[in-house]
């Protein structure tokens, strides 16, 4: 089977490009055919067809009047990305189409050719976009729904999209252009949803397509598990940012005695750094943004995780791996946490924002090393027997059948 798969980026800039590449590579690893197509970037790897990518999209440092004009309207409808994906298509000849991230960068534009083209299409959902115009159910970090059943106009009522009017204006229009007048994501066969709690939380919100559960995997293999602590120290992972938490978390361990160790970058990073600081937290160490091999023996030589969201995460991946190292994790009883970190077998769950029920698990933990042992094993078993690629690969290449493939 030839499969292209989609994602704006292709490079490991965060979990759907994560997701994307490792569904290529497993694929391939089973005799696939993998074609790649989504928007060029100079971390991308040596894609053969790379000449058929869309322009790169900076939304950050979006330039002059007349750039910024045209990068909305392909916001809306990219006519560029119709062509170049039609062009991959005739040249390339895919059985079916698999989708990851694609908003914005490149838009839906490009079902309208999978359709002409009669291709079966499924998609994996990584974050709510189908049912929030701020793509995040957030609102001025604040958990918000109000998007529900289709009234996407609050996103602009009250200016959700990093606090911009004009963005969440663009936003609201876009929602009511693909949702409302061209209906287009009705061209998608079957979403994808790596926790069931996303699935659920679009049907409640009024999305009606068919959507099937299939969780994020990884290699166990490529994991060497540490059960002991080497040091007295917890970690963080993730983006610094107000809907992760990481305030929360940082109060939690304040007099305790156990090092924080905060591993990732993000928009909060500087504002943490002071206010811990001026707060006299002495057991709080940021260490920036970390990867592979570092990532790996940072989490190796930590007790356990905590993952201290104040949003609806999805599947999160630092969960996984965590698991994967042997390190059990703390995670707040929101989104699709909760599927992932069992109270008691795989780590412990607290109410989100909650200070004194954070410090609460964190102070239990830190004081029975042997049941954090216990907790990283199950943790390791559990990925070990439910997240592993084989099992993805079957439930995955069941979903294809799903399509007609």
């Amino acid at each position: 089977m030839k499969i292209l798969l989609i994602n704006k980026f292709l490079y490991p800039k965060g979990g759907d490009a994560i997701c994307a590449l490792a569904t290529g590579e497993l694929l391939r690893a089973r005799g696939h055919e993998v074609v790649f197509w989504g928007m060029r970037h100079s971390d991308n790897a040596d894609f053969p067809n790379a000449e058929d990518f869309v322009e790169n999209v900076d939304y950050v440092r979006s330039g002059g009047a007349r750039k910024q004009f045209r990068m909305a309207a392909n916001l809306l409808y990219s006519l560029e990305a119709k062509r170049k994906v039609e062009a991959v298509i005739k040249s390339e000849r895919p059985d079916l189409v698999h989708l990851h991230n694609f908003a914005h960068q490149i838009s839906p534009s490009v079902l309208h050719v999978f359709k002409k083209y009669k291709i079966p299409v499924v998609m994996t959902m990584h974050d709510y976009k189908l049912i929030c115009a701020s793509y995040t159910l957030l609102s001025h970090g604040k958990l918000c729904e109000k998007c529900a059943g289709g009234a996407y106009f609050n996103c602009f009522r009250e200016g959700c999209v990093k606090d911009s009017r004009a963005k969440s204006l663009l936003n609201t229009l876009e929602m009511y252009l693909h949702h409302k007048i061209l209906r287009i994501y009705s061209l998608v066969d079957v979403f994808i949803s790596p926790s069931r709690f996303l699935k659920d939380k679009l049907g409640a919100m009024g999305f009606k397509k068919r959507i099937e559960v299939l969780p994020n995997f990884i290699n166990p293999s490529e994991f060497v598990s540490k059960y002991e602590a080497v040091e007295r120290s917890i970690c963080y992972v993730g983006r610094l940012s107000i809907e992760k938490g990481v305030a929360t978390l940082i109060e939690a361990v304040k007099g305790l005695d156990v090092t924080l160790k905060i591993i990732g970058d993000g928009p909060l990073k500087e504002i943490l750094e002071k206010e811990t600081q001026s707060k006299g937290i002495k057991n709080v160490e940021f260490l920036g943004y970390k990867s592979n091999n570092e990532l790996k023996d940072a989490i190796k030589r930590s007790m356990f995780l905590v993952i201290p969201s104040e949003w609806y995460e999805n599947n999160p991946r630092s969960v996984i791996e965590s698991f994967a190292l042997g390190k059990p994790a703390i995670g707040a009883r929101i989104g699709g946490i909760p599927e992932l970190v069992k109270n008691h077998e795989t780590g412990l769950t607290f109410e989100p924002g909650n200070v004194e029920d954070l410090r609460e698990k964190i102070g239990y933990m830190v004081s029975n090393p042997e049941k954090v042992i216990e907790m990283g094993k199950n943790a390791r078993r559990f990925v070990e027997q439910e997240l592993n690629a084989e099992k993805h690969y079957e439930r995955l290449i069941a979903i294809y059948k799903l399509v007609g493939m």
